[in-house]
């Protein structure tokens, strides 16, 4: 009786048909992928399953926030004015090559058909900045304007945080198609986007304690220099700590949008599990 016990135990029992699919599929990540009505209840516990690539959503975190294009915008021109300050003392000679680059970069997305936002805004920005350095006389008064925004912006991630709507979430919520169903449904990801929300203002209230004594002692062209050594490495160090905290936190619970307004009755949020393919395509910023 003994052998046949062990045996029975040696011999492995084989689940065919649907079973076998479901096991297979739950247990090893392999094997046809289960139907039927029961498919929902194996989707949640199935792993190796996530919403969309790691990578794809890294690469969506860096457009969200201008991708490299944007980066260059906004960082070149401030080189272009230290360099040519450094270089010639002219103040003016530095503020209007720094302009007119921004202005280049601007025309170059139009005629791309790109999205001129981060152009533009350097534009804007490189313009104010010569406007104060010009009348003042004072050369560090051109990165004055972006140091008041950068501190500015430090400090409305912290109170957006404090408050309950941390301002990461609210720029990317649109973008990652969840819009706020983070705030009041997933609160995981409410978490992620409060970390990653007091990150960013960490950096940015960084970058402006090292930045003012600079500007307070007239180090015009110590600040210019360290302004643009401040201006990638940080944003990326940013970018990269929100995408750790969204990577560990749930998935979004995505929002679908009905084109058709007879349809199934407008939008509504899904189940975390089952992203809808139609998210909102609004601009984070």
């Amino acid at each position: 009786m003994t052998s046949d016990v062990h045996g029975d135990a040696r011999e492995p029992r084989h689940l065919t048909g649907e079973v076998a699919d479901k096991v297979n599929w739950v247990v090893a990540g392999v094997g046809p992928r289960p139907g039927g009505a029961e498919d929902a209840e194996v989707d949640r516990i199935a792993p190796g399953a996530p919403d969309e690539p790691a990578h794809d959503e890294a690469k969506t975190l860096i457009e969200a926030f201008g991708g490299v294009r944007g980066m260059i915008d906004t960082t070149v021109p401030g080189l272009v004015f230290v360099l040519v300050y450094t270089i010639t003392k002219n103040l003016g000679a530095a503020a209007w090559s720094a302009l007119g680059l921004s202005a280049v970069f601007g025309v170059i997305r139009l005629v791309r058909r790109e999205t001129v936002q981060h152009a533009f805004g350097g534009v804007f920005g490189v313009a104010i900045g010569a406007v104060f350095a010009m009348f003042s006389g004072k050369a560090e008064n051109f990165y004055l304007p972006g140091m008041l925004w950068t501190l500015g912006l430090g400090v409305l991630y912290a109170v957006s945080a404090l408050a309950k709507w941390p301002l990461i979430g609210v720029l990317l919520g649109p973008v990652m198609g969840e819009d706020f169903t983070w705030r009041t449904e997933n609160p995981g990801r409410f978490k992620a986007y409060t970390k990653a929300s007091w990150a960013w203002a960490a950096v940015l209230l960084g970058k402006s304690a090292i930045m003012f004594p600079l500007y307070f002692a007239h180090k015009a062209e110590v600040l210019g220099w360290l302004k643009v050594a401040l201006g990638i490495p940080p944003f990326l160090l940013a970018v990269y700590i929100t995408y750790v905290f969204l990577s560990k936190a749930p998935p979004p619970i995505k929002v679908a949008r009905d084109e058709d307004e007879d349809g199934d009755g407008g939008a509504k949020a899904e189940d975390q599990d089952a992203p809808s393919s139609s998210g909102t395509e609004s601009s984070a910023r």
